[in-house]
């Protein structure tokens, strides 16, 4: 127990000091900066309490938005997929409960983490955009830069979770 409570707040920090330190500066064609602070998320274990889950995700959101000096969209953006996860992780997988309490990310196909990945990573950059932007007269740049944004993390997040997460 406590050893999942030290690699997920190591993790945090982690992902959190290469966002804002190395990751934000990092501005490809103009316009495209990965988001890889997200994939704490996607690795936080299944069974923990949904609360606690939410909270830290805000704080995750907000400690980014600190450095960035974002105004709280990326909280905003965090919380919701936060949110959403154990549904769309559901639909995903289409099991019981029972089986999420082992879940572990490397342990499933290579098709169903790409679906869980795109679709929350997609969903995220989506609401940050919007409400960077917060202005429907840019709604061809809000849908271009998810676009392009989203490929480029889900490859770093994709690299990241085969290299670094121990498979089961």
């Amino acid at each position: 127990m406590n050893n999942l409570i030290l690699s997920n707040t190591v993790r945090f920090i982690f992902l959190v000091l290469l966002q804002v330190l190395i990751l934000n500066n990092v501005n490809l064609f103009g316009y495209l900066n990965p988001f890889v602070y997200i994939t704490w998320i996607f690795l936080f274990p299944i069974k923990k309490n949904k609360s606690v889950f939410l909270i830290t995700s805000f704080f995750l959101g907000i400690s980014i938005d600190f450095f960035s000096n974002s105004g709280g969209v990326n909280a905003a953006a965090t919380v919701f997929i936060a949110f959403i996860r154990l549904p769309i992780l559901k639909a995903v997988l289409r099991k019981s409960d029972f089986d999420y309490l082992l879940f572990n990310l490397r342990s499933i196909s290579f098709d169903k983490i790409f679906l869980y990945i795109v679709t929350l990573t997609i969903i995220h950059h989506f609401i940050l955009f919007s409400l960077e932007y917060f202005s429907s007269n840019a709604f061809t740049s809000i849908i271009s830069t998810t676009f392009f944004t989203s490929i480029f993390t889900i490859i770093i997040i994709l690299l990241g979770i085969f290299l670094f997460v121990k498979k089961k």
